[in-house]
């Protein structure tokens, strides 16, 4: 019999500090700390997020060792997210991860975030999971991406947004109703009360499979703007109707160019993954098109939708598997595309 494999994840690209426990792709400990502080200034704000970080990182390791109930001397391997990312961020969950595997002398895995996303699917959770080749939707607050996944490391974006990605569209639409960040959520919310249909909105006419949303954003500005200069209580006396038609906008611009993506590759398995797959709309009509496009669909549970360690863990552990492993010369990387190869960077 092998030897059993465990990965510490550790995740730390934008405002959570995460670390997780895998053994042989199962979890046994997930945890996330958020930072409330960027609630006060409607967004994040990246070096208050560096900082938290450095603040959060060894208590939730901590943690999530312990409630895995391991020793660290049972750690196999540290995979880290070494992007794409906020760099200062980026940088707390980097160096952290280099030291702890240094005092170990264990291996070291860097990950690309939006690879872990797609991964999070592989997680052993008792439920089926996707067969290659199949496209994912990754939709967040940085990124808005149609992948063409041909294995566990050979994905291809088909297509990607030219400016905001869609999440970014749900938080700025929110802020412009005055609603709190991060906004996206309470818009999913708001809009389960009200009429999808009751206001409309332009939709970007882009070629191929990419996306915009600057043009929806500013849209949405204008129109609120000029109805509440008719009445200023706009908002607040027509909020889910509101919400509802914007959400429903956002999310029917997502699902035609996937719908696309489809078409042209003939793949009917059809995956989501990042923080906006959390969103019930998305979901809702996503298992309606599997019906009416004989689609087989793979939602990953809430927990790995938004940014978390586990998805970190698994794509490190099938990267151990591989031997892929990183050094102590690895630095973070900002701008990391999925298609590129660290290594070449």
């Amino acid at each position: 019999m092998s030897k059993s494999i465990t990965i510490l994840g550790i995740e730390s690209s934008c405002d959570d500090t995460s670390a997780a426990v895998l053994k042989d792709g199962k979890i046994l400990a997930n945890i996330v700390a958020n930072q409330s502080i960027h609630e006060l200034y409607g967004g994040v704000v990246p070096e208050l997020a560096s900082r938290a970080h450095q603040q959060n990182i060894i208590p939730v390791v901590d943690q999530a060792i312990k409630r895995a109930g391991i020793k660290k001397e049972d750690i196999d391997a540290i995979a880290f997210t070494r992007g794409p990312g906020l760099m200062g961020s980026l940088l707390v969950g980097t160096s952290f991860s280099k030291a702890f595997a240094l005092g170990l002398n264990i291996p070291l895995i860097e990950v690309n975030h939006m690879q872990g996303h797609i991964l999070a699917h592989f997680i052993e959770e008792g439920i089926e999971k996707p067969s290659f080749p199949f496209l994912c939707l990754t939709v967040s607050g940085g990124h808005t991406q149609i992948v063409l996944v041909n294995d566990y490391f050979d994905m291809q974006i088909l297509g990607e947004t030219i400016d905001d990605a869609a999440g970014e569209a749900f938080d700025k639409a929110a802020k412009i109703m005055g609603l709190p960040y991060p906004g996206g959520p309470l818009i999913d919310k708001y809009a389960k009360e009200g009429n999808p249909n009751a206001y409309k909105f332009s939709k970007p006419q882009i070629p191929d499979l990419n996306f915009s949303f600057s043009g929806l954003k500013t849209g949405f500005m204008n129109f609120i703007n000029t109805e509440k200069s008719k009445n200023e209580n706009f908002v607040n006396e027509h909020l889910a109707d509101i919400c509802a038609s914007i959400q429903s906008t956002i999310i029917d611009i997502l699902l035609a160019k996937l719908e696309s993506a489809s078409e042209r590759t003939n793949i009917k398995q059809i995956a989501i993954a990042g923080g906006v797959s959390a969103n019930s709309e998305l979901r809702i009509k996503l298992n309606k098109r599997q019906k009416e496009l004989d689609w087989k669909v793979f939602i990953p549970k809430f927990e790995y939708c938004t940014d978390n360690a586990a998805m970190i863990a698994i794509t490190g552990y099938y990267k151990f598997l591989k031997n892929d492993f990183s050094n102590q010369t690895a630095a973070p990387i900002a701008r990391y595309d999925l298609n590129s190869k660290a290594n070449e960077l």
